[in-house]
C-alpha cells in the first residue's frame, strides 16, 4: 500500500519537473529572441552602411529639393547649399561626452527656402555649474557639410526639454517632431549632422558595426544551447539517482 508521504514526493517532484521545464523553455525563448534581434541589427547595420557609401559616391542633394524627395530614401544623404538659422532657437542635447569630457550638441533649426529642419552643429564643453548652460554664437548663413539622417529615432523617458525662459535650452533627445511642437516651426522628421562648424562634430552614422551584432547574436544564441543542454544534463543526473 502506497503511503501518504510518497504520494506527495511523487507530486512534489512532478511538480518540479514542470516547473524546470517551464523555466528551460522561456529561457531558450528568450535567448533565441535577442539573438535573432541581434542579428537583425546586424542587418540594418549594413543596409545603412551601404546606402550612406552609395551616398558618398554622388555629389549630393541641392537642399532646396529637400521637401520633393522621400525623407526615408534620404537617409545618408549629403545636402548642397546654404541654410539661414532660425533665430533664437538653440537647442543643447545633454550628456555628450568627447575625448573624456562631458558637454553638449549644439542643435539649431535652419531653412533652405521652404525646408526647415534640425542642424546639429557639433560639442561644446559644459560648465562645472549645470545651471549655468554655455553661451552659443551661432552664424547667421551656414554652408552645408555634412549627412542627412532619418533613422534612428532615439528612446526617451520622462521630459525632453527643460523649462526656462529664452535660449538656449536644454534637452534630452533629439526628437524633430517634438522640437517642431515646441517651436512652432514646421520642421522635417529628420537631423543633419555638420561635419565643419566651429564647434567639434563627432557623429559617426554607425556606433557599433554590423560585426559586433552578429557576435553578440552568436553568444546569445550558443546560451541558448547551452540552457537546453544544462537542463538535459541535470534531468539525466536525476534520473540515474531514482
Amino acid at each position: 500500500m502506497t503511503q501518504p508521504t510518497d504520494l506527495s514526493a511523487t507530486s512534489a517532484a512532478k511538480s518540479w519537473q514542470y516547473f524546470a521545464v517551464l523555466i528551460t523553455v522561456a529561457a531558450f525563448l528568450l535567448l533565441s529572441k535577442l539573438a535573432w534581434w541581434q542579428w537583425q541589427r546586424a542587418e540594418e547595420k549594413t543596409r545603412q552602411l551601404q546606402q550612406i557609401a552609395s551616398w558618398q559616391q554622388q555629389d549630393g542633394v541641392p537642399v532646396t529639393q529637400l521637401k520633393e524627395l522621400s525623407l526615408p530614401a534620404l537617409d545618408g544623404a549629403p545636402l548642397r547649399g546654404q541654410v539661414r538659422w532660425l533665430s533664437p532657437y538653440i537647442w543643447l542635447l545633454d550628456n555628450q561626452i568627447v575625448n573624456g569630457r562631458v558637454g553638449y550638441d549644439v542643435v539649431v533649426p535652419v531653412q533652405a527656402q521652404d525646408n526647415k529642419f534640425l542642424l546639429n552643429l557639433g560639442w561644446i564643453e559644459g560648465r562645472s555649474d549645470r545651471a549655468d548652460l554655455p553661451q552659443v554664437a551661432i552664424p547667421e548663413v551656414i554652408e552645408l557639410q555634412g549627412v542627412l539622417r532619418t533613422e534612428p529615432r532615439p528612446f526617451l523617458l520622462g521630459q525632453n526639454i527643460e523649462s526656462g525662459n529664452g535660449y538656449p535650452q536644454r534637452i534630452q533627445a533629439v526628437l524633430p517632431l517634438q522640437l517642431a511642437e515646441a517651436s512652432g516651426l514646421r520642421l522635417a522628421d529628420a537631423v543633419f549632422y555638420q561635419q565643419q562648424s566651429s564647434f567639434i562634430p563627432h557623429y559617426k552614422p554607425v556606433t557599433l558595426p554590423p560585426e559586433k551584432h552578429r557576435a553578440y547574436a552568436l553568444q546569445w544564441a550558443l546560451l541558448a544551447v547551452a540552457v537546453v543542454f544544462v537542463a538535459l544534463a541535470v534531468r539525466y543526473q536525476r534520473g540515474q539517482h531514482e
